[in-house]
């Protein structure tokens, strides 16, 4: 990559503001009002291609967001579990960067904004990632840490990560209490840390505790460790209230 003194200036992002593209120089980075941007290229759909585009909703956003591979819905997933997510911009720029004198071009994947800073990413498994890609992803990690961001190529998840989000994900969205299920879950998980299985036995019709209990889950009103795979035998223990989600309705 060519990083010389110049490399912010010589360096170019471009944004689109609805029909309206807009490029300005690496260093400029801070001042583009990313709230207003649209995808920087469009997502297509064809019978025949590889990848499997789609739409992915978050319960963050209250919204659908694009995505272009399994691997790309995996990461939204994610995502929405972790907390502090305020947004997700799909394909957000375009990176125009050089090396060895030769102008390339880059669309990172996605540009997350969370409480805690926003974290540019690109998805791609590793098994497929050339050459060519390393050097797309290590001038995306410069303009990122140019501009104070955090920046991560994701390669792949460990199988129990995604197995246990995507269970938790089952139950994310508003799921009525009329039998108050979840004030039975809140008060037995109160009295200590218990195994998933026998919290939920604890309640009064132990398979819809199930369904609650995730619900709680996914919305941080109850804690589990999610180092190792998620079952019955999993601790959990009441969440302390500053880490809890509102509850969709």
């Amino acid at each position: 990559m060519d990083l010389d003194e110049q490399w912010p200036v010589r360096w170019s992002t471009t944004w689109k503001f609805g029909q309206t593209p807009i490029t300005s120089p690496v260093r400029d980075l801070n001042k583009v009002d990313h709230w207003r941007s649209v995808p920087v290229r469009r997502f297509s759909w064809r019978t025949d291609q590889f990848h499997r585009p789609g739409l992915e909703y978050l319960m963050a956003t209250d919204r659908h967001h694009g995505f272009e591979s399994h691997e790309e819905e995996r990461l939204l997933l994610v995502a929405d579990f972790a907390a502090g997510l305020v947004e997700a911009l799909c394909q957000p720029f375009q990176l125009r960067f050089l090396s060895e004198g030769k102008a390339i071009r880059h669309t990172p994947d996605f540009l997350l904004v969370t409480e805690s800073g926003l974290f540019l990413i690109d998805v791609r498994p590793a098994d497929r990632i050339k050459p060519e890609d390393a050097l797309k992803f290590a001038a995306t990690a410069e303009v990122a840490l140019s501009a104070g961001w955090q920046y991560g190529v994701v390669a792949g998840w460990r199988q129990h990560v995604w197995t246990n989000v995507d269970a938790l994900s089952a139950e994310r969205r508003p799921l009525p209490d009329v039998l108050a299920t979840q004030g039975q879950l809140r008060e037995a998980a109160a009295q200590g840390p218990l195994p998933f299985g026998e919290l939920a036995e604890r309640c009064r019709i132990p398979a819809i505790a199930r369904a609650h209990a995730i619900h709680l889950l996914w919305h941080r009103h109850l804690g589990v460790d999610l180092s190792g795979p998620f079952g019955d035998a999993s601790l959990v223990r009441l969440a302390p209230h500053q880490h809890r989600r509102e509850l969709p309705q």
